[in-house]
């Protein structure tokens, strides 16, 4: 009985917060100052062709009719057609999000792999001078603006060192010779055993993959830091020295493990927040995902593609929020007792 109201708790929220995103990206829609129908035709459009669009797009309708057509469509994955492309937007959002999705899976890699441990080391060592530079560290990587770091970063290690591969996703000379199976660069061109345009994807990747990975860094660094100073100061922590365990022991093997419960939903939100958060890193390497694709969409007013994109990326937050939930309740037996 007790599952059956978690599992009947759990879809309501779904709903509701499903809902809501669809209730907010419309009524966005609505507010911003921008004629979709214009948008379409054109401002100098005779006034029957924009009567005539505005009913083929039900425009005319009221408010709650639209609401329930826009839902329906949404629902079916119909966001209408992109005005700057014309294309359907379902499938330039097909097309763009591999690519966000392979820049903030390579980036929270490197943010997660990094951070923990210096989290771990920053707790350990609190007060001495490695945690004095994790500290600064996380403060320098919330205050210095990522698109500045990126374009000095590009300065650097593109054009003046030439370690790295410039803007894009990769050569235009490999560009038409990679099968999209996937959409994901790296993997795509492993499994034809393209290993020249795999390298040559790398080196594209590294540099926006490491800026990313570095404002994920000065968050899960930090917050592992707390997380961890919290449980080094626990009784078991005591007991634990009390019985002779070994202090790399009782760091890892015991407190790290109990500060991985609440820090696993720390990672997964970065996750998401890099999954949504990257558009001012795609416009900076050019990098064909789907915050460049709503960026230049909202440039151009059009106004389904920018609907559209914001409701996949608030559909994937609220999906990776709902799984971090659920990854806490499994892996700890407390929440699972409510």
């Amino acid at each position: 009985m007790g599952a059956a109201r978690a599992l009947g708790r759990f879809v309501a929220v779904v709903v509701l917060t499903c809902t809501g995103l669809l209730a907010v990206t419309f009524f966005i829609g609505r507010v911003i100052p921008v004629d979709p129908v214009l948008a379409i035709v054109g401002d100098r459009a005779p006034e029957n062709v924009v009567a005539r669009v505005r009913e083929e797009l039900g425009l005319n309708k009221p408010l709650v009719v639209q609401f329930a057509i826009y839902v329906h469509k949404a629902l079916h994955g119909d966001f209408g057609t992109s005005v700057l492309t014309s294309n359907p937007v379902r499938d330039d959002i097909a097309k763009a999000f591999p690519a966000t999705l392979e820049l903030a899976t390579a980036g929270i890699l490197i943010g997660a792999g990094l951070g923990v441990p210096l989290g771990v080391w920053a707790a350990v060592r609190r007060g001495g001078a490695a945690d004095h530079a994790v500290r600064v560290m996380g403060l320098v990587g919330y205050s210095v603006p990522i698109f500045w770091l990126g374009l000095m970063a590009l300065v650097l290690f593109y054009a003046r060192l030439g370690w790295v591969a410039g803007p894009g996703r990769i050569d235009v000379g490999y560009e038409y010779s990679v099968t999209p199976v996937t959409g994901l660069m790296l993997v795509d061109t492993a499994l034809a055993g393209q290993w020249d345009a795999f390298a040559n994807a790398l080196s594209h990747l590294l540099l926006p993959a490491a800026l990313l990975g570095c404002f994920s860094l000065a968050y899960i660094s930090r917050m592992t830091r707390s997380l961890m100073l919290e449980q080094l100061g626990q009784e078991y922590i005591v007991a634990a020295r009390a019985k002779g365990l070994s202090e790399a022991r009782i760091v890892w093997r015991h407190a790290l493990r109990n500060a991985m419960v609440p820090l696993v939903t720390v990672i997964a939100l970065s996750y998401a927040g890099l999954l949504e958060g990257s558009v001012l890193t795609e416009t900076v390497f050019s990098w064909p995902g789907l915050g460049l694709y709503i960026t230049n969409s909202l440039q151009n007013a059009d106004m389904n593609a920018v609907l559209g994109g914001t409701l996949v990326v608030g559909s994937v937050f609220i999906a990776l929020n709902l799984l971090s939930d659920l990854l806490y309740r499994l892996l700890d037996p407390r929440t699972r007792a409510r």
